[in-house]
């Protein structure tokens, strides 16, 4: 990646730049420096206390190497709808009864390997890296990072709650026209799988999603929910606490006949590019399932 240093940067330290300016890592800082294509400024190799000047052009060997990836993550030619693509990242539109990466039971089936697939036939390395994560019966966008410097970019835009992400999901019965949820969410019991709202004065994470209806009837409310943190299955467990489980949703609801899988899908997500900071919103589109349970519900 080649970065064309600004007179506002004219003095800095090399390692200065990198630290408060890119905001790497300590650890993403060591990887370069143990690269031969690391950290090259003006075409030739520097130390992180060189220092920079107006004009300059810094190059940074950020790109995966096919020994950087997972030897154990299997391409496979799986379905893959991608939204949007750059340099530093991609976002898919994941389809339901997918995981997003391999886990006990699921090795082939994922994400992940549908990644691996096309980076393969692209003749890239890939290292497999989700910014955000989606239940595997949930749908909808998810943001990759190609790189671990976007990856740490992107990140901590998660960790700053600064990404905003925006799900579309069909309850059950008449929400209220606009709300606000916030408590603390817990394993229930010994589970490692489902979740439950904690009693007043009891431990667990703490848990806000704000949401507005869109349509409704006696029967559903179409909502738009906007979830502030990042709880395991938090907009179903907020739903079904309040009275309106998601369709399909087995865990915190009933079965539907409609739909096979819980109606919710991950429908926009905005957030900032790594390094141009220029700021997109990538929206993925309400898949059949989810249109025709409306339709029929209507």
């Amino acid at each position: 990646m080649e970065l064309a240093i600004d007179k506002e940067y004219e003095g800095y330290l090399v390692r200065e730049y990198l630290r408060r300016v890119l905001g790497l890592s300590r650890a993403s800082l060591t990887a370069l420096k143990g690269r031969e294509d690391g950290i090259v400024l003006n075409g030739g190799r520097v130390s992180v206390r060189a220092v920079l000047h107006e004009g300059d052009r810094l190059d940074l060997g950020i790109e995966d190497r096919f020994c950087d990836a997972h030897p154990h993550l299997t391409p496979c030619p799986l379905p893959l709808d991608i939204l949007y693509e750059d340099e530093h990242l991609i976002c898919v539109n994941k389809p339901a009864d997918m995981p997003t990466h391999p886990t006990h039971g699921h090795y082939t089936d994922t994400l992940a390997n549908a990644l691996a697939y096309e980076f393969q036939n692209r003749g890239l390395p890939f290292v497999f890296r989700a910014v955000n994560r989606l239940d595997r019966d949930t749908s909808g966008a998810v943001l990759i990072a190609k790189d671990q410097v976007s990856a740490e970019y992107l990140g901590a835009q998660m960790r700053d709650r600064t990404i905003d992400k925006r799900y579309i999901a069909v309850c059950r019965g008449r929400t209220p026209a606009h709300g606000r949820i916030e408590n603390r969410i817990r394993r229930t019991g010994q589970s490692v799988i489902t979740r439950e709202i904690c009693p007043p004065g009891e431990p667990g994470e703490h848990a806000v999603t704000e949401y507005k209806t869109l349509f409704q009837n006696d029967r559903m409310s179409v909502v738009e929910a906007r979830p502030l943190t990042g709880r395991t299955h938090q907009l179903r467990v907020h739903f079904s606490g309040i009275g309106h489980p998601i369709f399909g949703d087995t865990l915190y609801g009933e079965a539907c006949l409609q739909i096979a899988r819980q109606a919710l899908h991950a429908h926009t997500v905005t957030f900032r590019t790594p390094f141009s900071g220029e700021q997109i919103t990538v929206r993925a589109p309400l898949p059949e399932d989810i249109t025709t349970l409306i339709e029929e519900l209507r």
